[in-house]
């Protein structure tokens, strides 16, 4: 998948790890990055070489629940009222900058990611499986924005930020489109489905059967606590937030080709776990204190087991 995805992204392979780890983990990711270093590129290329439905939804002020979960249309022909099914019925969501529609729009998409299903006068409707909504924020335009309340930042598994590319990818980007590359025309980069869901269903049961040492379980709380102990926050990591660091881990462990998690591993998705999760003092953002620093910290305070 990595080669696949490869053929059309430069230089994302941390966004591109955390993406296969959230479909390993069924998680919802945030992406954070300015615009165009290639977000929905990205989505697109994933979902090309997974063989998946995606969809996009650019959200917008005006945007309205039933524009995301689907409505019920009358139909004149046979005086009776249908459901027309919104984006959200697809595998991979791209819910392009969220944070610039209503709450009440946010929300609509709260019972899809936790329950895997929408109610729509009353009925629920079942989502397709895999379903992972992939949503977008733009890190520096904040007029105009509503930002993400904490309720709903904790249903995302991971936060990954997409930074700019480094010199030499930016100039081979630069390359490949001067050879005639077109974002919009995956199959004539070469990108080719290299999994399917059975595949993808097998990979998932391996990670569940990845083990896991009551020394690390430990590990992992401590470090959740730890968030919760810091005077640089007023909010720390919940007990959800610890289950999501277990999670991914575990997927790690699997890709980096071992049954059983380490500590490392645990260090090494804290960040992208755990940085949406926690809330910053105000006195503390005026010190130019963030997450990550308040993370790493943490992680340099909590004895290691060994």
């Amino acid at each position: 998948m990595r080669a696949e995805v490869a053929k059309a992204v430069v230089g994302q392979d941390a966004a591109v790890s955390g993406l296969v780890i959230a479909l390993l983990c069924r998680g919802h990711v945030l992406l954070e990055g300015v615009p165009g270093v290639a977000k929905t590129l990205l989505v697109r290329t994933l979902a090309a070489s997974l063989q998946l439905e995606t969809k996009r939804v650019q959200f917008t002020p005006d945007l309205m629940p039933g524009d995301v979960t689907g409505s019920l249309v009358y139909d004149a022909r046979t005086a009776q009222f249908s459901f027309r099914a919104g984006p959200v019925f697809t595998n991979l969501l791209l819910a392009d900058e969220i944070n610039r529609t209503p709450p009440k729009t946010q929300s609509s998409l709260l019972e899809a990611m936790e329950e895997r299903q929408v109610s729509v006068d009353g009925e629920p409707r079942r989502l397709p499986d895999p379903f992972l909504v992939i949503a977008t924020q733009n890190p520096v335009e904040y007029e105009g924005t509503y930002p993400l309340p904490e309720a709903q930042l904790d249903r995302f598994l991971l936060k990954l930020t997409l930074p700019l590319p480094e010199r030499e990818d930016e100039v081979e980007v630069l390359a490949r489109h001067a050879a005639g590359f077109d974002p919009r025309d995956l199959a004539a980069a070469g990108v080719r489905p290299v999994a399917d869901q059975a595949v993808l269903d097998r990979a998932r049961a391996e990670v569940a059967r990845v083990q896991v040492a009551r020394e690390v379980l430990g590990y992992a709380v401590d470090v959740c606590r730890g968030t919760r102990r810091s005077p640089s926050l007023s909010l720390g990591v919940s007990p959800r937030g610890a289950t999501a660091l277990l999670a991914t881990a575990r997927a790690w462990a699997w890709l980096s080709g071992r049954a059983y998690v380490t500590p490392d591993d645990v260090k090494a998705l804290a960040h992208p776990t755990l940085r949406h999760r926690v809330q910053l003092r105000a006195e503390a953002e005026l010190e130019g204190v963030t997450a990550e620093t308040v993370l790493d910290t943490v992680l340099a305070s909590v004895p290691v087991p060994r």
